[in-house]
C-alpha cells in the first residue's frame, strides 16, 4: 500500500491485522466531510439493480464530490457504508472490492460497514459517506 504522504494509517498489532479497512487513519491537511451517496443518478432515480453495480455508482459520486471539493481518492480518511442486505453485500464483497480498487486503488481508510433497515430511497441498497484529509 502507497501511504500518502500526509496521512497516517495505525493498525496496532494488538488489533489484528485489518483486511480492506485500516484501523485508524490520521492526517494534516483540509478537512472534507462527505454526505451520503446512494445510486441516485442525474434525474433522479436509482439506477443499478446489484448492490455492486449500486456501491460502484455510490462510490463514484463519492469521489466526484471529493474531487469537487480539491481531493482525490488517496485522501479518504474515513468511509462509512450503509447495506440494506448485508448477507448480499458479503456474497458479492470480491465484486466490490474490484470495484474498490480499481476507482480508489490500495489504500484503506478506517471504515464501517453497518447493516440498516432501508435508506432514503426505497431502491438504495447501499449508501457511502467519508471524510477526507486534503493536504493544505
Amino acid at each position: 500500500m502507497t501511504t500518502p504522504s500526509h496521512l497516517e494509517y495505525v493498525n496496532p498489532p494488538e488489533l489484528g491485522k485489518p483486511s480492506g479497512f485500516s484501523h485508524a487513519v490520521s492526517g494534516v491537511g483540509r478537512q472534507v466531510f462527505l454526505a451520503g451517496q446512494t445510486a441516485l443518478g442525474p434525474e433522479g432515480v436509482i439506477v443499478g439493480d446489484t448492490v455492486v453495480e449500486q456501491f460502484e455508482t455510490a462510490l463514484t459520486s463519492l469521489l466526484v464530490a471529493l474531487r469537487a471539493a480539491g481531493g482525490g481518492p488517496e485522501h479518504l480518511a474515513s468511509l462509512t457504508i450503509y447495506i440494506v442486505d448485508m448477507d448480499d453485500y458479503k456474497a458479492n464483497a470480491r465484486e466490490i472490492g474490484r470495484v474498490w480498487k480499481r476507482l480508489i486503488g490500495a489504500n484503506y481508510p478506517a471504515m464501517a460497514g453497518i447493516g440498516v433497515s432501508r435508506l432514503w430511497d426505497q431502491e438504495a441498497l447501499v449508501e457511502v459517506q467519508g471524510h477526507a484529509v486534503v493536504p493544505a
